[in-house]
């Protein structure tokens, strides 16, 4: 058949169901069956499954002329999503595709979620089109005779890549799709991305930087004017000194009125704390919307997450609130109205949350952006900029994660083995080892067989051996079965399951929060009160309870940091303070207020200016600074000042920070001016500095946890037998300082320290910071009482001091001296 055939046939289907397909879908559709590999940008809900589906069924059309009488089963195309929730999503058009123009292709999902009986009936008769997870694929290439499976594969499509890149999830993926392009002689590899600053490198990591896939690659971008408004909610009554304790339930009422003329409207907030406290505030003050509002977040047991998530396609659900565990693809078509509670902290966070209303091609997406604290608004007026100018952030992507190499080493060496000089060049293909060494290659090698040179006289590290051929394998089956059970790459927080005492799962919440409960306290979760009554092994048992409670699980999770685009954005709309009235924002315009009080003691600060202030209340001296960088460059800049300050002169002083600035607060005044005079903001010797102003050993040390959980130094247990996360850490600890004191060359132990500096200090994006500053005026305004600027960091630090109560007290008599004066 020629490709106007394959099209028409396409193209009928589509008129059938009354649609027209783009041209986006057309040209992915024509380079695919040309053979190329690509990546298709196209924003959510645009109709980007179907894009990559039709081809795929398309091509195996055109290569088998009697597809209606004849088959032949077995793997024909592979399509990888980072959730496994949207496995459903995905299912349903290449279901439909395959059964309207009668293919007697059929379709499978293999997930973590997959049943037993339905992997064993996969063992023997593979799908032809595959749903899975990066990780399910890892344990297909950890069965014997992979290959096999494998070998008439002709499509990989990997959704959703911008949430794979930058992780080690995506790392995992490079290195699958390496071996699968070794594996399949006729494979097309595609990927999927919504919104990313850097496509061009996005194509090139998931490709490989010099492989001939990225040469007869092509990078099509879907030309659709998706219309999104922002309409910020923008209280009557103006805070003049802002404070992020009440989660912007201040604003509740507000939020009322866009439910109810909504069909279905999603809630995001931030965090799952704060996903619970909205659930129960709005049920406690609006009891009628009982049975039509639902709560989604990760922790929920998976049988309430997706009846709420087919509630929501039956449109029997007026709200619902959410975490980031709806932001991915969940094709919700009812879903009219989105409401941001809270600051996203990055651009394509906020950008991926609006396009699920209004989720279908041609439709607006309408996100109402509510602020929970004043200055959150100069944040909601830099979104409707980055919407105008369709500025999004990079993702940056790993390089030489050893850990993840090895892991993968030991998947390949437990299913076939591999020969090490074929697979040092299949890896050396992708973009994270493309600069991988001989001779850091031979190491990693010796630590597969021995366990690194500290550790080889112990057995359990012995993992791998070496046939007299030179295949290196796993003989082991205790070894295998471990090693199974532990691919992957995402490491969280050890996770409790929470129980009723007589049964039935509720959930999970992490170690940390449940350790510090006592039997007989009360917490919500799931949106109910319930009582802890003991933990046994790896779950809480807990009883429903009528008491009212102000306990609510955090997640470690919780505090984002502003991304470096929004970081930017925020900077250059705070400075729009100072034009003229008619060309600022109404947000901008609806803080003058909060502007007016910040200039009674201090000043706005322009772009050629760089603010510090400093001020005395009975806490102490404060002395406070505004990079407007976001708080994970804040805690590495306030550890840099704090230390470089200890070094001209004694003294101790306790760090806060925010998105916004940094506090360095001590008893005695510090001089501002010495600061200034020995040009303490400098970038030389910065990291040497950074090393020993932040306690890096420690950093890394929690670091180092995740690398030999990845690397399968360190066991995390059978399912259903984990082993607990607190001798997690105390194993990995001891690893880490046998290799500190005995073997310092260890790539893995110096993995943590590149990964503390590089991805959580944010090492670069720091040293920019700085040289920025370098080129500013300094200005040091001496206040007399804190300023509005200030106001958010000072009460942070108070919560960690004060129940929710005594905190909204003491900072309400805050407020009103600084307003009186008194």
């Amino acid at each position: 058949m020629h490709q106007n055939e394959l099209f028409h046939i396409a193209e009928n289907w589509f008129h059938e169901q009354k649609w027209e397909p783009f041209p986006f879908q057309k040209q992915t559709w024509a380079a695919f069956l040309e053979g190329k590999h690509g990546l298709l940008n196209a924003p959510t809900g645009s109709g980007k499954t179907y894009a990559l589906w039709f081809p795929i069924v398309l091509d195996y059309i055109q290569n088998h002329p009697d597809y209606r009488t004849k088959h032949k089963k077995g793997l024909k195309a592979v399509w990888i999503t980072p959730l496994r929730a949207l496995s459903q999503e995905i299912k349903q058009p290449a279901e439909r595709i395959t059964q309207d123009l009668g293919t007697q292709m059929t379709v499978g999902i293999r997930t973590g979620d997959t049943s037993t009986k339905e992997r064993s009936r996969q063992r023997t008769t593979m799908p032809d089109l595959l749903i899975t997870t990066p990780e399910s694929l890892h344990l297909l290439l950890s069965s014997k005779g992979y290959a096999k499976l494998f070998k008439d594969c002709t499509a990989i499509v990997v959704d959703e890549w911008h949430e794979l890149l930058g992780t080690k999830r995506g790392v995992q993926m490079e290195l699958g799709l390496s071996r699968l392009k070794t594996v399949c002689k006729d494979l097309r590899i595609w990927g999927i991305s919504a919104t990313i600053g850097n496509l061009e490198q996005a194509r090139e990591v998931l490709l490989g930087p010099t492989s001939k896939e990225l040469e007869n690659s092509v990078l099509i971008k879907a030309e659709i004017n998706k219309k999104i408004t922002v309409k910020s909610t923008i209280p009557e009554e103006m805070e003049t000194f802002p404070w992020r304790g009440h989660l912007g339930l201040h604003l509740l009422e507000n939020v009322i009125p866009i439910i109810n003329n909504s069909k279905t409207t999603l809630l995001f907030t931030n965090t799952r704390s704060q996903c619970e406290i909205w659930f129960q505030k709005i049920l406690e003050q609006h009891p009628e919307y009982a049975g039509e509002l639902a709560m989604h977040h990760g922790s929920i047991n998976k049988e309430t997450r997706l009846w709420v998530e087919q509630a929501i396609r039956n449109e029997s659900l007026r709200a619902v609130v959410c975490t980031s565990s709806l932001d991915l693809g969940v094709d919700f078509a009812p879903v009219e109205t989105v409401v941001q509670i809270g600051g996203p902290k990055g651009v394509a966070r906020f950008l991926q949350r609006a396009g699920r209303s209004g989720h279908r091609p041609g439709k607006e997406s309408v996100i109402h952006f509510l602020p929970t604290h004043a200055m959150e608004l100069i944040e909601a007026s830099a979104m409707q900029k980055a919407v105008l100018h369709h500025a999004v952030e990079d993702r940056i992507p790993y390089l030489n994660s050893f850990d993840v190499l090895i892991q993968y080493l030991t998947t390949l060496a437990v299913s076939d083995g591999f020969y090490p000089d074929e697979m040092y060049q299949e890896v050396r293909q992708t973009f994270c080892y493309q600069a991988l060494s001989e001779e850091q290659w031979q190491w990693l090698l010796n630590f597969l067989v021995m366990g690194s040179q500290s550790l080889k006289s112990y057995d359990e590290y012995k993992k791998v051996e070496v046939e007299d051929d030179g295949r290196f394998v796993v003989n082991s089956r205790a070894v295998a079965m471990r090693h199974r059970f532990q691919i992957g790459t995402i490491v969280g927080d050890a996770t409790i399951s929470v129980r009723y005492q007589k049964g039935g799962y509720i959930g999970s919440i992490e170690e940390y929060f449940i350790s510090k409960l006592s039997p007989g306290d009360v917490f919500t979760f799931a949106g109910r009160n319930l009582e802890f009554i003991r933990i046994k092994g790896m779950s809480a048992h807990v009883v429903n309870s009528t008491k009212r409670t102000n306990k609510v699980p955090s997640w470690m999770g919780g505090r984002l940091s502003f991304s470096a685009k929004m970081s930017e954005l925020l900077r250059q709309e705070l400075y729009t303070a100072e034009f003229p009235q008619e060309e600022q924002s109404p947000e901008i315009q609806s803080l003058a207020p909060m502007f007016a009080k910040q200039r009674e003691e201090s000043l706005v600060p322009q772009p050629h200016q760089f603010l510090i202030e400093t001020f005395k209340t009975s806490d102490g001296h404060h002395h406070i600074f505004y990079p407007f960088e976001g708080r994970a460059i804040h805690e590495g800049m306030s550890s840099l000042l704090a230390y470089r300050i200890s070094l001209l002169t004694p003294i101790t002083c306790s760090l806060a920070f925010n998105d916004y600035g940094f506090e360095l607060l001590s008893d005695k005044k510090i001089d501002i001016q010495a600061i200034l005079d020995n040009n303490l903001f400098t970038t030389d010797f910065m990291l040497s500095d950074l090393q020993k102003s932040l306690n890096s050993n420690e950093m890394a040390r929690r670091k180092f946890r995740d690398i030999a959980v990845i690397s399968g130094m360190v066991f995390t247990g059978y399912p259903e037998k984990g082993v607990k996360m607190k001798h997690l850490q105390s194993s990995s600890e001891l690893l880490f300082d046998v290799f500190k004191d005995f073997e310092d060359d260890n790539l893995l132990y110096q993995q943590a320290y590149t990964e503390t500096f590089e991805h959580q200090l944010e090492e670069g994006r720091l040293r920019l910071a700085l040289e920025r500053i370098a080129q500013q005026e300094i200005v040091w305004k001496k206040c007399t009482k804190p300023t509005p600027f200030s106001f958010p960091i000072i009460t942070d630090r108070l919560r960690e001091k004060l129940s929710n109560e005594k905190l909204a007290d003491r900072i309400k008599r805050m407020v009103k001296s600084l307003k009186t004066g008194k």
